[in-house]
């Protein structure tokens, strides 16, 4: 069986990962594969037929946090995962307290219980690798996903180590983005991005009114149903259990930049600059500069890894330490999200090197 991972890295060329070999302790019932030399997810497949992936992740919750800690992603390979039902029982036997997708950016369907649907954006859109909900002050530390059935061609969910692309990023351009910290600005209710009823999964403006209020987000409501909301969030901030720094934020989703420019310029003149679906600015207010944007992406793309799914894949991501995305693809491609464990950020934005 071959694993697939590649790693898309500079002009000079692929970099070729060394395998460190396979962890299979006596009567281990999987085997678990450390790529070494890059930042590679770890790849845990079963060394008996039937194994039962729910039932030996509950017996090794420690471990599997450990490995989740130091690699930030987990890739579960050959264990015959497809459905809704067996992917919310995993998350459950790591994470009873999992998360519906309120106040969500993208969309998406639930698929059963607190399962649902990757970004539901048409096939041949890319989605640039994001933290989940880094827009907001609430986030899940896990994000899992399930391939229930692999793309044709492309549809990879590429991965990126979030403290690489923080080091990544000139000093000059994070030291001001954390003392600024990002305003986002969303506009529902103009047809052009989701309705404000399905990000917050619900029609009762009260229900939104208090979610806004325990969130710290600012909010109005205009005719015509429309809401509009702002927040002032971090840009990078430490992980909670491993001390270091991450690139944390939707900035370069968010910003105006994302557009191509045929549909930036159509947005820009239809709608004031109030009006625009959603937009990233500093925290003080300011623009954020186009070239400024470009720097972040392409910190991201320097460091890129891509698995390849293969029907019944499993990935589980620590969500403040990898990235993702979703390339393009062909041909029926079905890959369910669930979310757990809910951190709510402590915080203003914060000056590099602060505690």
């Amino acid at each position: 069986m071959s694993n697939n991972i590649t790693r898309v890295t500079t002009a000079e060329g692929p970099l070729i990962p060394r395998r460190r070999g396979v962890s299979l302790e006596p009567k281990e019932t999987v085997a678990i594969q450390e790529l070494s030399g890059l930042e590679m997810p770890v790849i845990v497949t079963p060394v008996i037929p039937d194994t039962d992936l729910r039932a030996w992740i509950s017996q090794n919750a420690d471990r599997v946090r450990d490995l989740l800690r130091a690699r930030g992603a987990i890739l579960f390979r050959g264990f015959g995962i497809t459905q809704a039902a067996q992917l919310e029982s995993l998350s459950r036997s790591l994470s009873p307290a999992m998360l519906d997708y309120v106040y969500g950016s993208t969309p998406r369907t639930r698929e059963a219980g607190q399962v649902y649907t990757s970004t539901e954006y048409p096939a041949e859109q890319k989605i640039p690798l994001h933290n989940e909900m880094a827009y907001a002050s609430r986030w899940p530390m896990k994000i899992w996903f399930m391939c229930s059935v692999a793309a044709t061609s492309g549809g990879e969910t590429p991965i990126a180590d979030s403290r690489r692309v923080y080091n990544m990023i000139p000093a000059n351009i994070r030291e001001r983005f954390m003392r600024h910290g990002i305003s986002y600005i969303r506009n529902f209710g103009s047809g052009f991005d989701v309705s404000w009823q399905d990000a917050f999964e619900t029609s009762d403006r009260s229900v939104v009114e208090k979610f806004c209020r325990e969130s710290g987000i600012s909010y109005e409501w205009f005719g015509g149903d429309r809401l509009r909301t702002s927040q002032v969030c971090q840009a990078a901030t430490r992980h909670p259990e491993t001390g270091e720094f991450v690139w944390f934020n939707q900035a370069h989703l968010f910003h105006l930049s994302s557009h191509e420019a045929a549909v930036r310029a159509a947005l820009e003149s239809s709608m004031g600059a109030d009006e625009l679906p959603r937009n990233a600015l500093y925290g003080n207010g300011k623009e954020i500069e186009d070239d400024v944007v470009a720097e972040i992406r392409a910190a991201y793309d320097a460091e890129i890894i891509m698995t390849p799914w293969q029907d019944g894949d499993v990935m589980l991501l620590d969500n403040m330490l990898m990235a993702h995305g979703r390339n393009s693809f062909t041909g029926p491609r079905k890959v369910l999200v669930a979310m757990a464990e809910q951190h709510i950020s402590a915080a203003a934005p914060q000056r590099e090197g602060a505690e």
